[in-house]
């Protein structure tokens, strides 16, 4: 995309990127750093994998009882933070969050690979565990129960979309003098600034 500094819009300079980054990435270039804050305001931060983005936001989706869900319920603001090592490449989003609708959610689970769905229901996700059997069983107990037909999405399985208020786009330059644009959400779409690196 030329030089990426001269950009007006972040999301097509994003989608650009992330074409670079599915040529050159060995393994999910949609991986993102997800960060949130706890009920004692910490932060968090764990990798997860972008799902869709467009003028809305940037999507994931999860389980809304693990500790991901209940601390973007709880704050329903978010970060991430996608790093392309081989492209000597980072961009970094904050902003609010909301639900995706339920229409999103259905469409996404349903396209998601069986043995997925089935670990949606069978995965209490991010409490305690008793052994490793313990998952695997729950696993069977529901691939059994869900044996034909389709398998219907939890009821606690869903979506985030962050809006983003900030969206920056930062390259590696030889002798750290890197380049660095941040574009910031305005009433008339986006205001462009440059940073020093």
């Amino acid at each position: 995309m030329g030089d990426f500094t001269e950009a007006e819009e972040p999301l097509d300079l994003f989608a650009a990127w992330l074409a670079d980054a599915e040529q050159s990435e060995p393994n999910d270039p949609n991986a993102v750093a997800l960060a949130s804050v706890d009920e004692a305001g910490l932060p968090n931060v764990r990798m997860v994998l972008l799902k869709g983005f467009d003028a809305r936001g940037f999507v994931f989706y999860t389980n809304f009882e693990s500790a991901k869900g209940r601390e973007v319920l709880g704050a329903m603001k978010a970060a991430m933070c996608f790093h392309w090592k081989s492209l000597r490449r980072q961009v970094r989003l904050r902003g609010p969050v909301e639900v995706v609708s339920d229409a999103e959610a259905d469409a996404y689970y349903q396209s998601r690979p069986r043995g997925s769905r089935i670990g949606a229901w069978a995965s209490k996700q991010s409490r305690p565990l008793e052994s490793r059997f313990a998952l695997e069983k729950a696993a069977a107990e529901y691939t059994a129960r869900y044996a034909i037909g389709e398998i219907p999405r939890p009821p606690y399985w869903s979506g985030f979309r962050i809006m983003p208020e900030t969206i920056e786009f930062w390259h590696d330059r030889p002798f750290r003098l890197h380049d660095r644009v941040q574009f910031r959400r305005v009433a008339r779409g986006w205001e462009k600034v440059r940073l020093y690196p």
